[in-house]
C-alpha cells in the first residue's frame, strides 16, 4: 500500500514538558493504524500533528507528498475540510440542526447545494444503521445513534483520512463495537485510511496494526490480524 500519511521525527513540547519526542510513524492508503497508550502519553497530540491540527515544533508530516508543516492555516484548513474526516469522542454534533443536517454541514461548508447534500447525507446515514433518526435532533437519539451520526458526517465528504479520537469512549461495550464495525468497513469500502486513537484493547483490535505512544515515544507492534 502507498504511503498516505507520514511523520517524520516530529517533537512537541506544552511549556518544559514534551509532549512528542522524535515520532515516525507511516500510514498507508486504506489503512486502519490503532494508536494506544495510557492518558497523558502523547496519543492525541500525535493525531492534531498528523491532521495539521497543531504544528510540530520539530520534524516534518508529510500527507500525499505534501509537507503539512510548510502550509499556511487557510491551506491546512481547506485540506481538514475536504480532504479529512473527524470523530470524536462525544460526536461534537451542532444540537440546533437535525440529525442529517449535521451530517450534510461538510458537503454544504464546501459549496455543495443543500437538497443534494441532504441526500448524500441521508444514504449515509441509512449506509450506517441510522437512517431513522435522520429528522431527529441530536439530543433527540441515543449515544449510540449519535456517534453513528458523528461517523457519517465524517465520511459524507470521502476523505482519504479519517481521524478518530476515542470514538467509542462514551459508549457501552456492544455500541461501541458495532460503531468500530461500521466506521472499519465503510472506511476500506472507501478506501481512507483510519487513524484510530484509543486506550481500549477490544477497539484496536478493528485495526490492520497498532502503535503505542509512551512518555511520547512510539512503537510499532505487530499487525492486530
Amino acid at each position: 500500500m502507498t504511503a498516505l500519511l507520514r511523520a517524520e521525527r516530529i517533537g512537541k513540547a506544552y511549556g518544559p514538558t514534551p509532549a512528542l519526542v522524535d515520532v515516525d510513524l507511516t500510514v498507508r492508503a486504506g489503512e486502519v493504524v490503532a494508536v494506544m497508550g495510557p492518558s497523558g502519553s502523547g496519543k492525541s497530540t500525535l493525531l492534531h500533528c498528523l491532521a495539521g491540527i497543531v504544528r510540530p515544533d520539530t520534524g516534518t508530516v508529510r500527507y500525499d507528498g505534501r509537507d503539512l508543516t510548510a502550509l499556511s492555516d487557510a491551506r491546512r484548513s481547506a485540506l481538514r475540510r475536504s480532504e479529512f474526516g473527524f470523530v470524536f469522542q462525544f460526536g461534537r454534533l451542532v444540537p440546533e440542526l437535525s440529525c442529517a443536517e449535521n451530517v450534510a454541514l461538510p458537503l454544504r461548508l464546501n459549496g455543495r447545494r443543500r437538497k443534494p447534500a441532504e441526500r448524500e447525507a441521508l444514504a449515509w446515514l441509512e449506509r450506517l444503521e441510522a437512517a431513522d433518526v435522520g429528522g431527529k435532533r441530536p439530543g433527540e437519539v441515543s449515544g449510540g445513534q449519535a456517534q453513528r451520526v458523528a461517523v457519517a458526517r465524517a465520511l459524507v465528504t470521502a476523505p482519504r483520512v479519517v481521524f478518530a479520537d476515542e470514538p467509542t469512549g462514551a459508549l457501552d461495550s456492544l455500541n461501541g463495537e458495532r460503531v468500530m464495525q461500521l466506521l472499519g468497513d465503510a472506511a476500506r469500502d472507501t478506501g481512507a485510511a483510519v487513524v484510530l486513537v484509543t486506550h481500549e484493547a477490544r477497539v484496536a483490535a478493528y485495526a490492520d496494526r497498532e502503535v503505542v505512544v509512551r512518555d511520547g515515544r512510539i512503537r510499532d507492534l505487530a499487525p492486530a490480524r
